[in-house]
């Protein structure tokens, strides 16, 4: 772990103010087109560090003489191996500076920020997933989690929603994941074209293809901010308390250390307080959202 607002630090031969503020450098490994707007980057710290994060956490990444954005982490805590990967969608100057570089480029790394998921807690309860679009990115590593702790949990019941086949992200992986046994994936798209063969329609149309025992479930979402109140509603509709339903807002992170503002949702600082929250600590926070 670089740095933490709330975690103690493994690397303990660097100051905690030098590494909450100053980026450490990393290499980057390798480089995979997901779609026309999204990257995959898998990057390396220095020899001896680990990031050391948690599922649903961020890191600040730092392009030299561009700027800094925070990114959520995709890949799971279980399969780090010394690496980490970023879901980069391009959509501003320091996205677009990073779609550009190539394997063998340095970036800034500050983090891990926030706070992730408890999948601790989930243990022996059904996981459903529920993301959309972009928001599969940092679901992907608590999926992956519990996946590679498969024992650990009851059933895994995932529904990904994307606006169009071509913006579907991790499409190999969703593939694998369908074709598990135990492992129960629906998949839709808001519009389909000549080749979708998949279900047609937003994201809460595949809440009906599905049957829980919302005593035993805990939900976990993210996506677009629209998407958050008809999401909300089929799970509260299925039965599942307040307590059991996270919401991962990364959406609205920017500094990571509380100082700017930006994440701010009414009295609440996401890059602190979460951006991982169950309901029952944001309810009728939906319209800030």
């Amino acid at each position: 772990m670089i740095a933490t607002l709330k975690n103690n630090s493994p690397l303990e031969q660097l100051p905690v103010e030098d590494t909450l503020y100053m980026p450490v450098m990393a290499r980057i490994q390798r480089v995979e087109q997901l779609t026309a707007l999204e990257k995959l980057f898998t990057l390396e710290l220095p020899a001896g560090m680990s990031l050391g994060h948690r599922p649903g956490q961020f890191v600040e990444v730092s392009i030299l003489g561009v700027g800094e954005a925070p990114i959520s982490i995709s890949s799971s805590p279980s399969r780090s191996n010394g690496v980490f990967e970023l879901c980069v969608r391009r959509v501003g100057n320091v996205t677009s500076a990073m779609h550009r570089l190539e394997a063998g480029a340095m970036v800034g790394i500050r983090g891990p920020f926030g706070r992730g998921f408890p999948y601790e807690k989930f243990r022996g309860k059904d996981i459903l997933f529920a993301p959309g679009g972009l928001g599969l990115a940092p679901l992907r590593s608590l999926i992956n989690q519990v996946i590679d702790e498969r024992a650990l949990f009851g059933r895994v019941i995932i529904l990904y929603g994307a606006r169009s086949p071509s913006e579907m992200l991790f499409t190999t992986e969703l593939a694998e994941w369908a074709n598990r046994s135990d492992l129960e994936v629906h998949i839709t798209v808001d519009r389909g074209d000549d080749n979708w063969k998949g279900s047609v329609g937003v994201i809460t149309t595949l809440f009906r293809k599905i049957s829980i025992n919302p005593r035993n479930t805990v939900a976990a979402t993210c996506g677009p901010p629209i998407m958050y109140r008809f999401v909300l509603m089929e799970l509260l509709g299925k039965g599942i308390s307040n307590g059991n339903i996270y919401l991962s807002l990364e959406r609205h992170m920017k500094c990571g250390v509380g100082k700017c503002g930006h994440c701010q949702i009414n009295h609440v600082y996401a890059c602190q307080s979460g951006p991982v929250f169950p309901y029952s600590e944001i309810m009728g926070m939906e319209e800030a959202l």
